[in-house]
């Protein structure tokens, strides 16, 4: 056969198949739309809709994943799956509703794997605690294979606390396990050339890139706010359970506790169930007979519906009191806590002439020094006309804390992370790695001395002198800034900065901060100071009605644990993927909380 027959055969085979095949793709897509939109009409509205309860009903809610500022449902239309990250501010303002609801008679809190910071889990359990004081109750119930440290803490505020027969428990006491990479980076020929502000010893953020372990310096700081926020925790846990903070202590000194089992030995469980027995027993606490079955409401459905239908109203009614939620790395754009975003945020509000007080919640290792000014100064223009109290969360420091100080009182926990007053510099130099491992060697022609700054080839000693005065610049302003916010002497706020961190306990101690509280605490003292007697609070980002989310999120089964995961790797080696990844990010100047430090 010819190559001419060849080729028409092969045209009068694939191309009409091509054709159907995309026909077909077309037709089926056509019809894909055609019948979600007909889902979404059947849905109607998605705004907030009344939500009906029954007599004795019990909010379930389940404690599992990352628990951050703001809920955060972001759909991955790969896997059709939504990945859900709870936020604070749903689960406060959850409990706050609740506690006034007549058919709401109890919470049921399932707490598996939780992410978060002891800040955000004292919050919750506050929370708790209030929710409490209403005359309901509160029963938590450790499903997880292993009960955390951090996930005890937050259960241990309920009025009863169970765990699953078979579970393991951490009782050992806080720790802080550090990554350094200096290893790696020698296999692959790259130097990382590190300029600290003059005297930040304790700016420790850049020591993985130089070092293999902690200096005395930074080890210095890292026990110390560890023993600062264990000593918070063990007195919390011993004022609900009505134990000893001395015998905690030596429970985690000794290892007493293995097991679930062994905790109800030493009173810090009451009792080991199946989640079967656990309804039981809630059905015989509301005085359900044997064929009736508790009423458990999704409690994220109900705050959530509720906390939308009351900012769609406070937004109609001109509201108060702002509350601008800023979470994650400072940066001029993109993911995170973004100078871009946030500054709209406060001239938005400075705009809104209903608006009296804002609270600025922050929660933050800080960024970008660049970012970091942009956003100083909203927030100083903003407190000229409206007062604005700092709410600090997990951690506000170096560029977190740098945002918080033209503000006129700023609030933290006792075991936020704070201050980290310092200013970093990281250029890496790759000329090595190119030429060693990759075999590419660079060339160069240049008018002048310093005309191409390159991670190509090592800085001369001029240019790292002129960086360095870049350097000190920035960490001398920083520290004009805290000085002008905090009403301190410059040589008072040289001694307390030097990139050290305090909790937010040590932190009040020396002045950086002005109260110990949460953002319900801010939120109050904003409406005394403006003199509000009833609190209309808008919080920002302003809530959309995403109607496409919210269909998803109707699809998607509520029991169903959503997760996209990086296949065949192991989680621990995921997360240090993840922060190699993020080493781009820290190039140029920074002010950055010293490590990314995971207490467990």
């Amino acid at each position: 056969m010819s190559d001419a027959s060849n080729k028409i055969g092969f045209g009068k085979i694939f191309w009409p198949s091509f054709l159907a095949v995309l026909v077909v793709s077309i037709i089926g897509m056509l019809l894909f739309f055609l019948i979600l939109g007909g889902i979404i009409g059947s849905f109607g509205d998605f705004g907030p809709q009344p939500m009906s309860l029954k007599d004795k009903t019990v909010l379930h809610i389940t404690l599992d994943g990352e628990i951050g500022e703001k809920s955060d449902n972001k759909f991955n239309p790969g896997t059709f799956q939504l990945n859900k990250k709870i936020g604070l501010s749903d689960l406060l303002y959850g409990f706050e509703r609740a506690k006034k609801d007549d058919k709401i008679k109890g919470v049921f809190i399932e707490i598996g794997d939780v992410s978060c910071g002891y800040s955000t889990a004292r919050e919750i359990r506050n929370a708790i605690n209030d929710f409490e004081k209403s005359g309901k109750f509160a029963i938590a119930y450790n499903k997880g294979e292993v009960i955390s440290l951090k996930e005890y803490y937050i259960a241990s505020a309920a009025d009863k606390n169970y765990g699953f027969p078979t579970s393991n428990m951490e009782m050992l006491g806080l720790g802080a396990e550090l990554s350094f990479f200096k290893g790696t980076l020698d296999k692959l020929d790259i130097e990382v050339e590190v300029i600290r502000g003059s005297n930040n010893d304790f700016k420790s953020a850049v020591e993985p890139f130089f070092r293999s372990n902690m200096s005395d310096s930074s080890r210095l700081q890292v026990e110390r706010y560890l023993n600062s926020i264990w000593q918070d925790i063990r007195m919390d846990i011993a004022k609900d359970r009505k134990i000893d903070q001395n015998s905690l202590n030596e429970i985690a000194e000794e290892g007493k506790i293995r097991r679930a089992e062994d905790a109800v030995d030493y009173k810090l469980l009451d009792g080991v169930m199946y989640r079967d027995e656990m309804i039981a027993m809630l059905n015989k606490k509301l005085g359900l007979k044997n064929n009736d079955e508790v009423e458990l409401q999704a409690f994220e459905k109900y705050a959530k519906k509720k906390f939308y239908q009351d900012q769609i109203l406070v937004r109609n009614e001109k509201p108060n009191i702002a509350v601008i939620l800023a979470e994650g790395g400072v940066a001029t754009d993109g993911d995170g806590l973004t100078s871009k975003e946030i500054c709209k945020l406060f001239q938005d509000v400075r705009k809104n002439k209903s608006i009296k007080s804002v609270v600025f919640r922050i929660n933050s290792p800080g960024g970008s020094a660049l970012a970091s000014e942009e956003i100083w100064r909203e927030v100083k223009l903003t407190n000229k006309t409206k007062k604005v109290i700092v709410s600090m969360g997990d951690v506000a420091a170096s560029g977190g804390y740098y945002i918080a100080t033209p503000a006129t009182a700023i609030f933290a926990e006792p075991t936020t992370i704070t201050g980290s007053i310092g200013v970093f510099g990281m250029i890496p130099y790759m000329g090595a790695m190119f030429e060693n491992k990759l075999g590419i060697s660079f060339d160069r022609a240049m008018t002048n001395s310093h005309a191409i700054l390159t991670t190509n080839r090592k800085l001369t000693p001029e240019e790292l002198s002129m960086i360095q005065d870049e350097v000190d610049e920035i960490y001398d302003l920083f520290k004009e800034r805290v000085a002008e916010g905090r009403k301190m002497s410059k040589e008072k706020v040289d001694i307390l900065a030097r990139g050290r961190v305090w909790t937010g306990k040590d932190a009040l101690s020396i002045g950086l901060v002005d109260k110990l509280g949460g953002i319900e605490d801010a939120i109050n003292y904003a409406a005394d100071k403006a003199k509000i007697k009833t609190k209309k609070v808008l919080y920002y980002p302003l809530k959309k009605d995403d109607k496409w989310m919210a269909l998803i999120e109707q699809l998607e089964d509520e029991n169903e644990e959503i997760s996209i995961e990086i296949e065949a790797m192991p989680e621990e080696l995921v997360r240090e993927y993840q922060k190699i990844k993020r080493i781009e990010d820290w190039m140029g100047i920074q002010m950055r909380l010293p490590y990314e430090i995971e207490l467990k």
